[in-house]
């Protein structure tokens, strides 16, 4: 497969998918937000630190579509979508709507284009004003934006039956209604001001699941008749599969994977999206209830990996072509790496370390004898001296260390393009684990 910037495979020529949805409404390119913190826990450690929440994104998406946007707490999904509507200052990139650089507008030009770009967010208790009747709740946008003078209460009980719910309860207070009626009245919030885009954090993440797809339908009836286009956030890939027209996959602040969504779905081409979709639950008790894990936790965005930042976690990190190595012996390289990293076992001898890591293959050669001195300061109590030596030889040797992956692949479901962020696809990847 041939490498592509990741803005070219992103937001270049026109997809399958979005011929079918019309002209990209919103096109993302290298969108990039750094906190800078200057007090805290990581502070007193390191002094002042940049958190990179968000780094070089791109994507597209086209007009009447859903984007499910993808991945685990922490990644950066919600200060991606803050920065695209501007209530946070991007550190570097662009963010067009309908064409034009939301970053070069400001003051009342960029208010005007914010009453076509609405937000739900995820706890619908915390997002409505407690001593706020639902109507003047609904009514806001329409006062901020000077719309509807004289029709609002009218437009805002017709906005509350097309959300599922009774125009009498206009007067009621946000208290009165349930988590799923709440998430409702936010929607209406939303559409009062007749909107182009919606970002949607979470918006039934803090629900009961049996409301969750009353809302998910809802939203998807309201998306067809008002033509809206929506950036659909959550962890839960079932909701994702629900509603999603196309799928990104996040983590550490970046894109890994991004394409059609039944392509992602039954086609990964991404570790990580492989691990997320084998992490799901299976209803069968004939599976035994075994799920795929991830190794390790998430590095800091203080300080993230070089290359793929996947590739600390990665069960399958590329071998170093420096070394001779089957695939099985790299593949004992790569746990032992990982566990003199985290120091998960107690070494007693030469002969120990050898059967728990490398009963079935040792590497041979040059490769043996630098995890052969490993073992030996491992014994000798030099853990740091042996877990630099084998991050340097091999970790950091692997090309997954020293390269930001872009790829586009080949697709398995139809012509349209399909983004993965890792080396394995490259022509010669081959050469680098035989």
């Amino acid at each position: 497969m041939r490498p592509v910037s990741e803005s070219e495979a992103l937001a270049g020529e026109r997809s399958a998918d979005e011929v079918a949805f019309g002209e990209p409404l919103v096109r993302v390119e290298g969108l990039t937000k750094y906190f800078t913190q200057e007090s805290g826990f990581l502070a007193s450690l390191f002094g002042t630190t940049q958190v990179k929440a968000v780094d070089d994104v791109s994507f597209e998406i086209a007009k009447g579509e859903t984007l499910g946007l993808v991945g685990e707490s922490g990644c950066g999904k919600s200060t991606l979508a803050r920065t695209i509507l501007q209530l946070v200052e991007p550190t570097d990139g662009r963010v067009y709507f309908k064409g034009e650089d939301l970053a070069a507008l400001s003051g009342e030009r960029l208010r005007r284009q914010r009453q076509d770009m609405q937000m739900i967010f995820q706890d619908p208790q915390s997002s409505l004003d407690p001593r706020v009747k639902v109507g003047p709740i609904v009514e806001e946008p329409m006062r901020a934006h000077g719309l509807y003078e004289g029709e609002r209460e009218q437009r805002t009980r017709e906005l509350l039956s097309k959300v599922g719910l009774d125009p009498q309860h206009y007067n009621r207070y946000p208290h009165q209604f349930s988590g799923g009626q709440r998430q409702r009245i936010n929607l209406a919030r939303a559409l009062s001001v007749n909107p182009d885009f919606i970002v949607c954090d979470e918006p039934v993440s803090a629900l009961d699941v049996s409301i969750q797809a009353q809302v998910l339908n809802t939203m998807r009836d309201l998306q067809e008749e008002f033509g809206l286009t929506y950036l659909f956030i959550a962890h839960d890939l079932s909701v994702i599969r629900h509603i999603s027209d196309r799928v990104a996959v996040m983590y550490l602040g970046q894109l890994v994977e991004l394409a059609d969504k039944t392509e992602l779905f039954e086609n990964p081409q991404h570790p990580y999206t492989r691990a997320l979709l084998e992490s799901i639950p299976v209803p069968d008790p004939r599976s035994g209830g075994q799920r795929g894990v991830l190794e390790g936790d998430v590095p800091s965005p203080v300080d993230p990996p070089s290359g793929c930042r996947f590739r600390t976690r990665c069960p399958r990190l590329i071998a170093p072509r420096e070394y001779d190595m089957r695939e099985s012996a790299w593949d004992n390289v790569r746990g032992f790496v990982r566990a003199v990293d985290r120091r998960t076992f107690e070494p007693t001898d030469e002969a120990s370390v050898r059967e728990r890591f490398f009963g079935d293959a040792f590497p041979a050669g040059e490769a043996g004898e630098i995890v052969r001195t490993s073992i030996d300061e491992i014994l000798e109590g030099e853990w740091e001296s042996a877990d630099e030596r084998l991050t340097a030889e091999f970790a950091e040797k692997s090309i997954c260390a020293r390269e930001r992956p872009a790829y586009e692949v080949d697709r398995e479901y139809d012509d349209g393009r399909h983004f993965s962020a890792c080396h394995l696809h490259r022509e010669d990847v081959t050469g680098e684990r035989e």
